[in-house]
């Protein structure tokens, strides 16, 4: 058994996958998901699991160069902006409209389904290198 707090193996598989500058979306329960990328669904009910739960795990084991997150989500739920720059203070932050967020999912490596219901709890962690 893993010995690391993530033990999904669809979603360990993909985060030891990423390459440099590959993008990982993690998403609320309502965000559609274009066909191109892999659809990890970890949503079992209204939110289960959460968000920021999700989030913390995934970033136990991946190296986050930059974060993409929507101008709607500052604006609609700010709580979790804050959470996530709490996260991840020194990782530079770049705000796209929730339209742009939508379209970069085509080109992500996955796209991790929550149980979310907060309305524009979705972040792009585009992978670093460790070195």
């Amino acid at each position: 058994m893993k010995k690391t707090p993530l033990l999904h193996p669809q979603l360990s598989e993909v985060i030891a996958s990423l390459g440099h500058k590959d993008m990982l979306v993690v998403a609320d329960a309502g965000l559609p998901i274009p066909a191109e990328p892999m659809r990890i669904d970890l949503a079992l009910t209204k939110d289960i699991p959460r968000f920021l739960d999700t989030l913390d795990v995934i970033l136990s084991e991946m190296q986050v160069e930059r974060v993409l997150l929507a101008k709607e989500t500052v604006e609609k739920s700010p709580h979790i902006q804050q959470e996530i720059l709490k996260r991840l203070p020194d990782t530079p932050v770049e705000y796209i409209s929730h339209e742009e967020l939508k379209q970069l999912c085509h080109v992500a490596r996955a796209v991790v389904r929550t149980g979310e219901f907060t309305p524009y709890a979705n972040v792009i962690l585009v992978a670093g290198v460790v070195f």
